[in-house]
């Protein structure tokens, strides 16, 4: 027999209301544990499944119960005891194992184990019974066994006591005989015939009060056990107080209402669950739903605020190319006006220098007339000396002089003008060369705003794109959450749905009462079930 160790002195509870339900193979391997039976044994589900169920085992177990329960269910009968169970840490609890087989028609296909919390007295017997079995079994000789679940003594006064007392199938015998022995032994033994009579009348009677005893009165009790139970009744706990094939028959009315229960209960606790899981989930589809609307208006929005903004930045595309293409025009009137500004300072270059060969000239002929001035005068003193033979001569020296004079005067004029006008030109030189370097900067600021303007038309392009791909995205967008806005509602009618089906089975189930006081269906209040318009009945009260 396993043997898990460690164990511990420390036990646990099983609430009243709890059930613990497995099912094994046919090999006692686990394939279905519920959560009350994986939460108090300490394991998780995925440690539990496929193991064998002797892990939950205790060592104070003796093997005697185990071996009776085998036993018993090989025969196809249900068996009924007390169990010490180990949990995962070594500590114990107490259950009271109800263990049915499982049937595929005449075939065993598994076993069903359901546990409920054993009374304390219960507990204090079965474990002072398994203390002496076990040491029972250490001196390798069993006074106590186990038959069916039964504790039995296997010694002499208990097999005489257990012959003392007549199953039922024997005493269904006995109650044949008597009836037809007596009148014959009386009969035999010479007594009257109305002894024989009266002694017949008298046995048949006290036969079928006996037998009223030993079958009529519990089959009566069982028929009213069955009624509550097909009542949907699972709150009473079947007591076991007859022998024999009745007491099979309450057994198995007792094991019925218990696994019943505990399924009812087990089925009651997840729609529970379920209930309230679908509830949230209807409540978050409904939040999900109307958040999906509000994103869907919001992307509506933000698509019609994009096509704005893809409308403006195509403006402004619009309006930096034609920018652009002025900057690249008033460019080249720049470099046209600076070409003309050059050819100015070029031409006020060649005025400058014509005015310098003429100063250069002027003072040729200011030179010349100096000399014929010199010339003049020379010519007159000649004249003066010769005397009245040179009186024309220097009437004509004179003259000469004179015009020198006008000639130096005229001269000088000129160079005045010329070096006026020199001035006028070097002014407008520089003029020119000012204009020129102005000229030149306004064509550098005018090819930095054209480099800009460049810039930002080649950016608005690119945002341009941006923006259409955005809306083209936004688009997408809003045809996707329209179809998810489509879904969450599909998805929120299904939900509520499941939550009405939900609704309808917990009603279903309802039809039963697990414990006093739970109410069932038959004891709501109709009153609130009646539809608002009043229908003709259905029965006349009259």
């Amino acid at each position: 027999m396993r043997n898990n160790q460690p164990v511990t002195p420390n036990s646990l509870k099983v609430h009243p209301d709890q059930t613990l339900i497995s099912v094994t193979d046919l090999k006692g391997r686990i394939t279905y544990a519920n959560k009350a039976f994986i939460s108090l044994s300490g394991y998780s589900n995925e440690e539990l499944q496929g193991q064998a169920h002797n892990i939950v085992r205790h060592p104070d177990m003796p093997e005697e119960a185990y071996r009776d329960m085998w036993a018993t269910l090989e025969e196809g009968l249900p068996w009924t005891g007390v169990v010490k169970n180990r949990r995962k840490n070594g500590d114990f609890y107490w259950v009271r194992a109800n263990v049915t087989p499982m049937r595929d028609g005449d075939r065993t296909v598994g076993y069903l184990s359901v546990r409920t919390a054993p009374t304390e007295e219960e507990t204090q017997v079965a474990e002072a019974l398994y203390a002496t079995m076990r040491q029972e079994a250490a001196r390798g000789h069993l006074r106590h066994v186990l038959r069916h679940g039964e504790v039995l003594r296997a010694d002499i006064i208990s097999r005489l006591m257990h012959f003392a007392r007549p199953s039922v199938r024997q005493q269904l015998w006995w109650l044949v005989f008597w009836p037809a022995a007596i009148p014959l032994m009386l009969q035999v033994a010479g007594a009257p015939l109305w002894a024989g009579l009266l002694s017949g009348v008298a046995t048949v009677v006290v036969s079928g009060i006996w037998a009223w005893h030993l079958l009529g009165s519990r089959l009566l009790d069982v028929v009213s056990r069955a009624n509550r139970l097909a009542a949907g009744d699972l709150t009473e706990v079947h007591t076991l107080n007859a022998r024999g094939p009745i007491g099979d028959l309450q057994r198995a009315m007792a094991q019925m209402s218990l696994n019943v229960r505990t399924v009812v209960r087990d089925i009651r606790h997840e729609v529970g669950n379920l209930r309230g899981g679908t509830q949230e989930i209807a409540l978050g589809n409904n939040d999900m739903s109307a958040r999906v609307e509000s994103q869907a208006s919001s992307l509506e929005e933000t698509a019609a605020s994009m096509e704005t903004i893809n409308g403006t930045v195509e403006q402004t595309s619009a309006a930096a190319s034609e920018g652009a293409q002025l900057a690249a025009d008033t460019l080249g009137m720049a470099r046209r006006s600076q070409g003309s500004v050059e050819a100015v300072s070029e031409a006020m270059d060649g005025i400058a220098a014509s005015s310098r060969r003429i100063g250069d000239i002027i003072q040729v002929i200011e030179s010349v007339a100096f000399q014929t001035n010199i010339l003049a005068l020379n010519a007159a003193v000649e004249a003066a000396r010769a005397g009245e033979a040179g009186r024309g001569f220097a009437v004509v020296a004179s003259e000469v002089r004179a015009l020198a004079q006008r000639t130096s005067a005229a001269a000088r004029e000129i160079r005045d003008l010329i070096e006026e006008s020199s001035h006028r030109v070097e002014e407008g030189n520089l003029r020119a060369d000012e204009a020129r370097n102005r000229v030149t900067e306004a064509m550098a600021a005018v090819d930095m705003v054209a480099q800009r303007l460049e810039h930002i038309r080649h950016a608005t392009h690119e945002q341009l794109s941006g923006t259409s791909q955005v809306t083209q995205s936004l688009s997408k967008m809003d045809g996707i959450t329209q179809q998810n806005a489509a879904m969450v509602e599909e998805l929120a009618a299904a939900s509520q749905s499941l939550n009405e089906q939900v609704d309808t089975v917990h009603h279903s189930i309802r039809v039963f009462r697990l414990f006093a006081g739970d109410k069932t269906l038959a004891e709501d209040d109709a009153k609130p079930l009646q539809p608002w318009t009043k229908q003709a009945p259905l029965i006349s009260t009259k």
